[in-house]
């Protein structure tokens, strides 16, 4: 091996969100001659090593037997969405029991079930970097030796703090109503699996989980994806291993043209989108293309991994996955989930949102964008179809914030995050690789 390539694995949660971020990140660092290896989880075979990466994967539960042990990618979230999707229609306080603690106890179910498969990834690649985007921990990452860069990639209230709002609540930012009820009723739905995680991590020889987290700081790097100008302000600064990516956008190389049947219509060109998972949720897709299909604008569908299980009227085009970041520049408005990754694109490219949050961060983002005036807040389950109408007319119509947004958008594409990322990787990288000569 070059003296100057680095061995760099990443570890993506296996979602289409965090693996994609990787994904731009470790591109950037392919480039530069460095090896690349993911450790993703299994359903992504085939899919990354056309992109120049390595391929070395993991399991996290057992191969589905009607499968043959071939996956879709993402799958191993996608059916646990469809089958939990009822919880979605609850309050945030009530899904801390039957959604969220069930999700991070799935996840951890998973890091047992692949450790020792991480420990042989490793020891195989001999990283000088060990890269990953997840919530809960993976103890063969912090003990293989090599220094680990974490990726917070879902949203900054990951770090708590006092004067912040409490994680997954979505509750607003400048009032403090509900904040101590969430937290008490986080402690009471989460202490006890706590304790199993942390005596399993500890026993595995990695250092104790902080209180009440499910994934450890790392010494040496952390990054987190969100715009400056959507960020929150603490009291308690993030400490000096923290650095902020305002975007993290993969770059396609997939050429998109509005399709024939959308270009010359009338209306503007709005971009609909639950992502790889909410999308999951055929009967919210079907009420709300039939909702969008009495409007006079035209729509670009991510219909997702169901795309066979619901039709688009006239004013829409769709397939199950799209080009996303090759189309969110031609759109006038974006309709999401407010998953992380489709809301900082849709402010690297400037353009405001609707938010249908369905769980986990995507409150958060919601209240994000609609307290700061980058968008609307909608109630995913029991909006009116008026409500949904007048929104996307007031956005369209807002010339000042279209304006704002793209000045905005020009800075966050200047900042460059994928390849602010990609250097302090490098740096980490060449430090290690420095002091072990």
């Amino acid at each position: 091996m070059p003296d100057d390539e680095l061995t760099i694995v990443f570890m993506p949660e296996s979602a289409y969100g965090p693996t994609n971020n990787c994904v731009g990140i470790g591109k950037v660092l392919e480039r530069r001659g460095h090896r690349v290896v993911f450790a993703a989880e299994a359903s992504w075979k085939g899919r990354l090593e056309p992109l120049g990466f390595e391929e070395d994967l993991v399991d996290l539960a057992p191969p589905l037997p009607e499968a043959g042990g071939d996956q879709d990618a993402g799958r191993f979230w996608t059916d646990f969405i469809t089958e939990t999707a009822p919880e979605f229609r609850k309050p945030t306080i009530q899904q801390l029991e039957t959604f969220i603690e069930p999700v991070f106890r799935s996840l951890v179910e998973g890091a047992k079930y692949c450790e020792q498969q991480l420990k042989e990834i490793l020891d195989r690649a001999d990283p000088d970097v060990i890269v990953e985007d997840n919530v809960s921990v993976f103890p063969a990452l912090l003990t293989h030796g090599a220094p680990f860069a974490r990726i917070m990639s879902c949203n900054p209230l990951e770090m708590k703090g006092p004067d912040v709002p409490p994680t997954f609540s979505g509750y607003a930012a400048d009032a403090r109503i509900g904040w101590d009820e969430f937290r008490v009723e986080y402690d009471r739905t989460h202490r006890a699996l706590w304790n199993q995680t942390n005596e399993w991590v500890r026993e595995q020889g990695a250092p104790p989980l902080p209180d009440l987290e499910f994934i450890h700081e790392s010494p040496d790097l952390n990054l987190y994806v969100y715009p400056e100008i959507a960020d929150y302000s603490r009291s308690r600064p993030l400490g000096s291993t923290w650095h902020r990516l305002d975007s993290s956008v993969r770059g396609t190389e997939d050429d998109f043209e509005v399709p024939a049947a959308l270009a010359g219509g009338e209306g503007s060109l709005i971009y609909l989108s639950l992502g790889s998972l909410g999308s999951a949720d055929v009967e919210l897709m079907r009420r709300l293309v039939d909702v969008l299909g009495r409007t006079r604008h035209r729509y670009i569908v991510s219909k997702g991994p169901r795309a066979g299980d619901f039709d688009l009227p006239d004013n829409m085009w769709g397939e199950a996955r799209v080009p996303q970041t090759s189309i969110i520049p031609l759109a006038d408005l974006v309709i999401t989930h407010g998953g992380n990754n489709t809301t900082t694109e849709a402010f690297h490219f400037g353009k405001p949102m609707i938010v249908l949050p369905l769980f986990w961060d995507q409150y958060d983002n919601a209240q994000r964008v609609q307290e700061l005036g980058f968008g609307a807040r909608l109630d995913t389950y029991a909006f009116e179809e008026r409500e949904m109408h007048d929104a996307i007319e007031l956005l369209l119509g807002d010339t000042a914030l279209r304006e704002r947004m793209t000045k905005e958008s020009e800075e966050i594409r200047r900042r460059d995050g994928t390849s602010k990322a990609a250097d302090l990787i490098e740096d980490l990288g060449r430090r290690r690789r420095g002091s072990r000569r």
